[in-house]
């Protein structure tokens, strides 16, 4: 497999070895000793798999302590533009963010270790979302901030936005309290 160190420290794209022929593929989306062997030592404890059509955003979340969370993420059906922003506030790329293209036809997973806020958008009909992660869902711990923030000013490829209600009514990134963030 590849694996692409990215400019935020900890972010990383993976390429998996893929194998097709007439018949179709194989390819390993996770291997515990492969990842563990770079840097990616997770134990798993939830895989989720989301559906959203053209120009749905989700994001940008992330969850505190105890319940914050690593992410290993890749799209099955369709594409999405998916973006990760540095929450670390002693880091010196805090409030930087960076965007990849993850596709069912591309197969690049971006691993989200904790400190980061992400989110996607889907560029495609439809995109299938899978992201394993390494701490449960928790509410109470949850986080997030609006996806247009000026402050972060990330430049999203869709105009017509589909919201949930909680992304729609997202605080600005400078209303987060100093502890809610890493």
């Amino acid at each position: 497999m590849k694996v692409h160190k990215c400019k935020l420290e900890g972010v990383m794209v993976i390429e998996p070895d893929f194998f097709g022929d007439n018949r179709g593929f194989f390819y390993e989306s996770y291997n515990k000793t492969k990842y563990s062997e770079i840097g990616i030592d997770m134990e798993l404890l939830q895989d989720n798999h989301s559906r959203s059509k053209r120009g749905t955003f989700r994001g940008m979340h992330w969850q505190l302590p105890p319940n914050a969370q690593s992410k290993l993420v890749r799209v099955c059906i369709g594409a999405v533009y998916d973006v990760v922003v540095d929450i670390r506030k002693n880091s010196p790329t805090f409030k930087q963010w960076e965007g990849f293209y993850l596709s069912a036809e591309n197969r690049k997973q971006l691993f989200v270790p904790i400190g980061f806020a992400h989110g996607f958008c889907a560029t495609s009909d439809y995109a299938e979302f899978l992201y394993k992660v390494d701490a449960d869902y928790s509410p109470k711990d949850e986080r997030n901030f609006c996806w247009s923030d000026s402050e972060i000013d990330i430049k999203w490829p869709i105009k017509n936005q589909v919201l949930s209600e909680r992304d729609s009514s997202s605080p600005s990134f400078c209303d987060i309290k100093p502890e809610d963030l890493y």
